[in-house]
């Protein structure tokens, strides 16, 4: 994933989320600010309401601090993106399992979870222009000769039902594959030596390289250009999917979106 040079063939664009919702079945909001810096409390209390949905283990993107308060590079792009729409937005955690089954239930209007748009997501939600574009890359310990061209017999960790797990299945049919149902139980069996090697979104391996858990890890070989366009899920045929596309033109236009793009990934390089 990357942008201005920073990710080896990885480009960016803009999104959003804040404050209350009108949409049923919360979990654990995040923080959202009572008023914007563009109009008064009064003014905002008669903008649209609508909730979206994250999942909270996939850091810089979205993850929880010390305090348990959702962060991360998509949170605080969603409440640029929501106050340049005008709307109030509430983001909810949720299980990455569950993300498209709740809006489908209309527990939530939008999903913002670094979710790739794939012909096969398309038949059940419609996506927004992509705000990042994702490569891939292989994880594995610093001076263990475990390359990234033959993966057979190999136990590879991977989020379940991401492009990432898509992706070796296709192209690695013999590696022997462990999935979680999130990123950090990924990086915690490739941190307690339980699987040889991790196949994953290149931004977030790249920040947990930077992390003192990932100091003992490095990329295997070359990263895995996949073109995989990362967009906000919303149910298909919803308007806001149009309100969403002019917001984030205007953010790449006014400069916030580089401004945020930098704050969470001016230090990984790839």
């Amino acid at each position: 994933m990357c942008l201005s040079g920073l990710l080896a063939g990885v480009a960016a664009f803009g999104v959003s989320a804040c404050q209350k919702s009108t949409d049923s079945g919360a979990t654990s909001a995040a923080n959202v600010p009572a008023a914007s810096a563009s109009g008064s409390a009064a003014d905002n209390a008669n903008w649209p309401q609508i909730r979206i949905a994250t999942e909270s283990s996939y850091a810089p993107f979205s993850y929880k601090d010390a305090q348990g308060n959702v962060v991360g590079f998509e949170i605080d792009l969603a409440h640029e993106l929501c106050e340049q729409a005008k709307i109030r937005c509430e983001i909810i955690s949720q299980d990455w399992d569950g993300l498209i089954p709740g809006l489908q239930a209309q527990k939530y209007s939008a999903i913002m979870a670094s979710m790739s748009d794939t012909p096969t997501r398309r038949e059940v939600v419609t996506f927004s222009e992509p705000y990042f574009i994702n490569n891939l890359v292989i994880l594995g310990k610093k001076g263990v000769d475990k390359g990234a061209d033959d993966l057979a017999g190999k136990t590879i960790a991977v989020e379940r039902a991401t492009t990432a797990a898509d992706y070796i299945a296709a192209h690695f049919p013999n590696a022997v594959v462990k999935s979680y149902d999130n990123q950090e139980n990924a990086y915690l069996d490739l941190a307690s030596g339980r699987a040889d090697l991790m196949l994953s979104d290149s931004a977030p391996a790249l920040h947990w390289l930077n992390t003192d858990r990932g100091q003992g890890f490095e990329v295997k070989g070359e990263p895995i250009k996949i073109d995989d366009k990362i967009a906000i899920a919303m149910r298909q045929n919803d308007p806001l999917v149009g309100q969403f596309n002019d917001a984030l033109a205007a953010l790449k236009a006014n400069g916030k979106y580089d401004k945020l793009y930098h704050q969470y990934f001016a230090d990984i390089h790839q």
